[in-house]
């Protein structure tokens, strides 16, 4: 039996303060923080949001329900975000929009070649740059169609998400047993401090991250990585 309220929800019309009333965005994203700030952008748009973490996870919410609107992180702990986009963009589904987003900046062609409607670069905190992208890709007659105000307005995440973060990034740092590992593990922490606006953590992973491409890194350098975690996190070291 179909959902009243869910009824009622896709019932309503989009305005030009909330374009996006009456769809619902799932977002595949690993990061509480990124999450944190496009919850409220989809608070704003008039939107309803999901969130799942993983690939694994992604594909459990598409059996059961059907958004439409997909961003998907193309760095998750479980693989490739492209390989979602990829299958979705191939089967007729039902979504309308499949988006990708990544702090990567050599990102976007890899998110096209697998058929994203458009690509959303981090750190986004504009609310004017969110709508925009969405409502470019939306099929004719999915979205408000007559004249929008162009704001200013900046979201700002919560700083408590940005703290659980940093204890994510210290566990997979701590747990980390092979390169694999410390590769997903130093790339999450650099788009959450690219995010945040702190170059000092964004330059000590990015750094350790080219030293594990270049087999250079070592236990030392992980355990350093691990102290400025720390550090920021306000905690004790973690390894």
């Amino acid at each position: 039996m179909p959902d009243p309220a869910e009824s009622l929800f896709m019932m309503r019309q989009p305005t030009a303060e909330r374009p996006l009333i009456g769809h619902t965005i799932l977002l595949v994203e690993d990061s509480r923080f990124a999450s944190e700030a496009l919850r409220l952008m989809c608070l704003h748009s008039g939107a309803r949001i999901r969130r799942a973490d993983t690939l694994a996870s992604a594909r459990r919410h598409l059996r059961t329900y059907r958004p439409s609107i997909l961003i998907i992180d193309l760095g998750l702990p479980d693989g490739d975000g492209a390989e979602l986009i990829s299958e979705l963009v191939e089967t007729p589904n039902g979504i309308d929009v499949v988006l990708a987003i990544s702090g990567d900046g050599d990102a976007e062609g890899r998110a096209s070649a697998a058929g994203a409607h458009g690509f959303l670069a981090k750190p986004l905190t504009s609310l004017a740059k969110f709508q925009a992208a969405i409502m470019e890709a939306l099929p004719d007659g999915a979205g408000f169609t007559g004249p929008r105000p162009v704001g200013e307005m900046e979201v700002t995440p919560d700083p408590l998400a940005l703290s659980d973060d940093l204890d994510f990034a210290a566990s997979a740092l701590r747990r980390a047993r092979d390169t694999e590992s410390l590769d997903y593990a130093t790339a999450f922490l650099a788009g959450v401090a690219r995010i945040a606006d702190d170059s000092e953590l964004e330059n000590a992973a990015t750094v350790l991250r080219a030293q594990l491409a270049s087999t250079n890194a070592d236990d030392s350098a992980v355990h350093a990585l691990a102290d400025l975690v720390a550090q920021k996190s306000g905690r004790r070291s973690i390894v």
